[in-house]
């Protein structure tokens, strides 16, 4: 399906308050999974990713949860852990399997409500939407995203999620789903503007690139500039231990800086979890992190092509 659930033993889905412009995406992995995380801008929002070093005791998570609402919007990993527990689906101890789900968040408080956000109740919601058929577009986690920030949220374009995959010649399937709240712009293959900074007085994208070099851009910044982040999950159904998970995470990073200029301020937040759930031998991580990269590319331009506009902001396609 050029999916993240082509990956087999992972389901997706998606919750969200449209009037509020927020939501939440749920990847479930209820078998377990390996997973790594690698974590690069400046401003991230995280849950229960100190447990994912390779020098940390637990092996597998069983779920993770992307969502809106910024450090509010990590409640709703509880309604996740709360389904989890109820199917009994966690890590076993001598008194109760405890779920264990890492979440991370995007800022999308300066569109639609500033006052409500993705609480358990939405978790455990999306928790039962959960399927193999993933709806790309401005909802879940992607409901409030936006791109292109040099010039305030007034001049982004909105976004969403997006979903890839591929299939090595070995029968290995990589994939990704992303949500890009991006402070820069996002590109396509051939350079082209796909959704970013908009030209408000003469219509059209700015181009982050020439904003960016402007003495004026950096010395106009408000105070919501740090308020950014892009969210992937990458998932294999490769054999890999936690350190060599990690490490694709890391390789897979780069499909953020082909898409996405610029990347990685101190601005954004972005965060890559990598998934693991071990069907197949592995093959050479040099090849695995490499189409990784791949697929995170294609899954955040396609947060961007598939978005519709929402909360008074257009999307890439009507730009």
């Amino acid at each position: 399906m050029g999916a993240l659930t082509d990956v087999e033993g992972l389901l997706v889905g998606h919750a969200e308050d449209v009037g509020a412009l927020t939501g939440c995406t749920v990847v479930l992995a209820q078998a377990g999974a390996v997973c790594g995380v690698d974590v690069r801008g400046g401003g991230p929002g995280t849950r229960e990713t100190d447990l994912l070093s390779p020098s940390a005791t637990v092996e597998r998570v069983h779920a993770i949860l992307l969502c809106g609402g910024s450090a509010f919007g990590l409640g709703a990993a509880q309604g996740v852990v709360q389904f989890l527990y109820e199917r009994g689906v966690g890590f076993e101890t001598p008194v109760a399997r405890v779920p264990i789900v890492p979440a991370a968040v995007i800022f999308d408080l300066a569109l639609g409500a500033s006052n409500r956000w993705p609480d358990a109740a939405m978790g455990y919601h999306a928790c039962l939407q959960a399927g193999p058929r993933i709806v790309e577009g401005s909802v879940g986690v992607g409901t409030g995203a936006t791109a292109g920030k040099l010039r305030g949220v007034e001049a982004a374009t909105k976004t969403g999620v997006g979903t890839a995959s591929e299939r090595l010649a070995d029968g290995t399937t990589v994939a990704a789903l992303a949500v890009a709240n991006a402070w820069g712009d996002i590109l396509a293959a051939d350079g082209r503007i796909l959704a970013g900074t908009r030209d408000l007085q003469r219509g059209g994208f700015a181009d982050s690139a020439r904003l960016l070099r402007r003495p004026e851009t950096l010395a106009a910044l408000s105070g919501f500039a740090a308020t950014n982040t892009t969210l992937v999950v990458v998932a294999t159904d490769a054999r890999l231990d936690k350190a060599r998970a990690t490490k694709l995470a890391q390789m897979a990073q780069a499909g953020l800086a082909r898409a996405i200029w610029p990347i990685h301020t101190p601005f954004d937040g972005d965060s890559v979890f990598a998934l693991a759930t071990g069907a197949r031998p592995a093959p050479h991580l040099a090849l695995l992190g490499s189409v990784a990269a791949d697929v995170v590319a294609e899954a955040v331009r396609r947060s961007a092509t598939e978005a519709l506009g929402r909360g008074g902001l257009p999307a890439g396609r009507e730009v």
